[in-house]
């Protein structure tokens, strides 16, 4: 079969879609990529991988979204795919619509987070409702990340056939690597005993930065390690001044995007993520794997994958004092780490392996 993967930035072909696309290939199966231009697109390229550049916008835009959309129906008319495979909200519903215009014979969804939840203002929120509500009327195949997002698509009478895969990452990759430890400490001058809290994600202040920022002031003798960039794509406000104003001094470390994220992981003692927003995330799977506690906002995604005081912590977003007492707590205390590491592990190894969430996926794809 021919199957078309469509995302809305390279960045998400490039950490998210590129394991599928290999499995299904080695399936047999030709997978052909579609999404904007981008740097990160090289390393799928270089897999053998055909990628299409089309621009996508990643806001409500009708006469960007309308040219996305004519540009995916002669795509979708000139390659003939048997299924195309649609991610994110935007992207995924100008696919879907296209895919359904051009007569693919089987469309399918992944829903990476729902619009509607994000905090926005009310006519935003019915309008991705709506948006979301349509798209699931021309969808063969509803999947989600999440649990409790495909229980909502049921509710909602967006997908009644919704079906949670959920996430996964490698566990030989993500990894406890008492040697990768020592070697990014020692190129990043952080003594061995420092206590290092680190985050991986786009610099958007969805991810609660602002909240990170103040909380690390209770936390004097630790370091934070910043991991990620912001995309051309991102909205709102750039946080580079946020970030220079922190008064965090030299125990702030941004260290940008990084091909190495399993050492970067393996060298620190906690992850934190205090999103506002989330599907499932990635990461909470890839800190889990490398052995660290979690604390992360209790909101749809990371309460599905955080087991309050045994895998990590939760805290109610957007509340930097909480954040700072859970981030304490664990700071303080080297064994509960350990601990709860472990089960962390444990629990990623059970629920998150990558193998089993890839087949599943392309088995509920028919592939």
């Amino acid at each position: 079969m021919k199957v078309i993967e469509v995302t809305n930035t390279d960045f998400a072909m490039r950490q998210f879609l590129l394991p599928l696309m290999r499995a299904a290939r080695a399936r047999g199966h030709e997978v052909i990529g579609v999404t904007p231009e981008g740097p990160l697109l090289g390393a799928v390229r270089g897999e053998g991988f055909r990628v299409v550049a089309l621009p996508f916008v990643r806001r409500l835009s009708p006469r960007a979204h309308l040219a996305s959309f004519n540009a995916l129906i002669q795509i979708f008319r000139s390659e003939k795919p048997d299924l195309v495979h649609a991610h994110m909200p935007i992207s995924g519903f100008l696919a879907r619509a296209a895919a359904r215009c051009a007569r693919v014979p089987r469309v399918a969804y992944t829903c990476h987070g729902f619009l509607f939840r994000q905090p926005a203002r009310w006519p935003v929120r019915i309008a991705t409702l709506t948006m979301e509500w349509l798209g699931g009327r021309f969808t063969d195949v509803y999947l989600t990340v999440s649990a409790e997002d495909a229980a909502l698509a049921h509710r909602l009478w967006i997908s009644r056939r919704a079906d949670a895969v959920g996430n996964g990452r490698d566990p030989a990759l993500f990894r406890p690597d008492p040697a990768a430890r020592v070697r990014i400490r020692a190129s990043l001058g952080t003594p061995a005993d420092r206590v290092v809290i680190v985050i991986v994600s786009r610099l958007v202040e969805a991810k609660g930065y602002a909240e990170l920022l103040q909380a690390m002031h209770v936390l004097p003798e630790a370091e934070l390690w910043v991991v990620g960039e912001r995309l051309d794509s991102d909205r709102g406000a750039d946080l580079a001044p946020l970030f220079a104003a922190s008064g965090l001094g030299r125990r702030l470390k941004m260290l940008g995007y990084r091909e190495d994220v399993p050492a970067i992981l393996a060298a620190s003692d906690i992850f934190v993520l205090p999103s506002h927003f989330e599907g499932l995330p990635m990461v909470l799977i890839e800190a889990m794997f490398c052995g660290l506690p979690v604390v992360a906002s209790n909101i749809p995604g990371p309460r599905e994958q955080v087991l309050p005081g045994v895998t990590g912590l939760l805290v109610p977003p957007a509340d930097p004092q909480s954040l700072a007492t859970a981030l304490a707590a664990l700071a303080g205390a080297p064994e509960r780490r350990r601990a709860m590491g472990q089960a962390g592990r444990a629990r990623a190894l059970a629920c998150y392996d990558e193998s089993r969430v890839l087949a599943r996926t392309l088995d509920r794809l028919g592939l």
